[in-house]
């Protein structure tokens, strides 16, 4: 009778290849989450509020001046003379337009104030400045009195030069009423909070921007 051959033992390698397989899952997973982990940080470094604010202040110094606001005025004065018994009168029309400038180079850090509990910015912006006027020049008008003096003397040349001197003086005087200046404050309060909470909200950081002046215009 023929003995039958011993069976030979199972290979270890085939039980050993699941936990293998268990293993380098385990492993990638370790190494996703690590990953996610340390993207998390760099997102959260990259978007800090602080950051996203010195980015909009360098590029609002950059910008160096916005004009925020602009208004035409028209001023009307006279000036008179007499001379000789006679007495000679001009009276000038000059319309100009006035800008309100705000310098973003005067911007520094300091000027913010950065509230991480409330999510809130404060910007304190420099003074106003008015620019200007530039005249319109086709639009002047001129009316005048006293012809025999205006010819005979130089009072015509006098009168101009004040009537000029005091137009001027007029424009910048109506351009500095309070109307027109809570007007060009208004605009560049809104234009500024706009430029810092814009990138904020980009970055996904909801912030309450407000922008304030601390002195009066210049100019």
């Amino acid at each position: 009778m023929t003995t039958p051959a011993p069976t030979p033992a199972a290979s270890p390698a085939p039980r050993l290849l699941p936990r293998l397989i268990l293993l380098a899952a385990a492993a990638i997973m370790l190494a996703a989450v690590w990953w996610a982990v340390a993207a998390w940080r760099d997102w959260q470094q990259g978007y800090d509020p602080e950051t996203v604010v010195a980015a909009s202040l360098q590029g609002l110094q950059e910008q160096n001046v916005l004009v925020p606001f602009t208004a035409r005025y028209v001023a009307v004065v006279t000036s008179t003379q007499s001379r000789l018994g006679l007495s000679a009168k001009k009276t000038l029309i000059m319309p100009g337009t006035v800008r309100y400038e705000l310098d973003l180079g005067k911007l520094e850090q300091s000027d913010l104030d950065w509230d991480g509990a409330t999510n809130a910015l404060t910007v304190t912006l420099p003074p106003l400045r008015l620019a200007g006027p530039e005249i319109d020049i086709d639009a002047i008008s001129e009316y005048r009195d006293g012809e025999i003096l205006l010819t005979l003397t130089d009072a015509e040349k006098t009168l101009d030069a004040a009537n000029r001197k005091r137009a001027q003086e007029e424009l910048i005087k109506q351009a500095r009423g309070a109307t027109p200046m809570r007007l060009a404050q208004g605009a560049a309060r809104i234009a500024v909070e706009q430029s810092f909470a814009m990138p904020l909200k980009a970055a996904g950081i909801d912030a309450k921007v407000t922008a304030r002046f601390a002195a009066t215009p210049e100019g």
